[in-house]
């Protein structure tokens, strides 16, 4: 049955820049990793997060266009990782551990949208492989460094769940059906959005705080809000 949704009541709208939606916060001496957060709403993030003090941390899977991207902002740190590869994942994540104690947010922001069926070197379709299971990864790696901040958030992007508001757990890599690009985008959002409700309850008893966000979709749907 599926749960109803409301909007949070947070007082911004679609036609909210970020700017507006990060003011009045400071976020001196606090850490964030930004996955993808050097593109599209990644980048949008990094730049609020980094007006309000931050200090950010991007995985970025194309190194050369994060450098590019990411030229005015020096003190960006940036690191290689591929969220279909769960070596890259541990490389990432056991430097972040070393160099940090403490994690007080982690933007799970990165993803593969749409394309052709594409599987990652496990046999696990490219979506669901990357936009979760890759996500989940991480966020399991670095859950000791998230505990540690006590009072961390963990925001996991998802707006096209609407495309598939189930997880085809018989089938999730496309193996005995028809693949469909965009119902297997959907379905990579819906579990993003069953991993956020799982883990605000488990960090809940952690006594840290977790969030779920929704990011502003074409159609003017709410904007991502941290």
């Amino acid at each position: 049955m599926p749960t109803p949704q409301a909007p949070i009541g947070s007082g911004f709208g679609a036609a909210s820049t970020a700017t507006e939606v990060i003011a009045g916060r400071d976020l001196t001496g606090k850490t964030a990793v930004v996955t993808g957060g050097y593109s599209g709403v990644g980048l949008e993030t990094v730049r609020a997060f980094r007006s309000v003090g931050a200090k950010i941390v991007v995985p970025a899977g194309d190194m050369a266009k994060a450098n590019a991207n990411l030229a005015d902002m020096l003190d960006v740190h940036l690191e290689t990782m591929d969220l279909l590869d769960p070596g890259s994942i541990d490389a990432f994540a056991d430097q972040f551990l070393r160099d940090n104690k403490r994690l007080h947010i982690l933007v799970n922001n990165a993803g593969i949208m749409a394309p052709p069926l594409t599987r990652d070197a496990r046999g696990y379709e490219s979506q669901f492989s990357a936009n979760h299971l890759g996500h989940f990864h991480l966020t399991c790696r670095l859950w000791a460094a998230l505990v540690a901040a006590a009072g961390a958030r963990v925001v996991a992007l998802s707006y096209a769940h609407r495309r598939a508001g189930v997880v085809d757990f018989n089938d999730p890599n496309f193996e005995h059906r028809e693949y469909d690009a965009w119902i297997g985008y959907g379905q990579s959002k819906t579990a993003d959005a069953l991993f956020a409700v799982a883990l605000d309850s488990i960090g809940q008893r952690q006594g840290a705080c977790f969030r779920r966000a929704s990011r502003r979709h074409r159609d003017g749907s709410d904007p991502l809000h941290v």
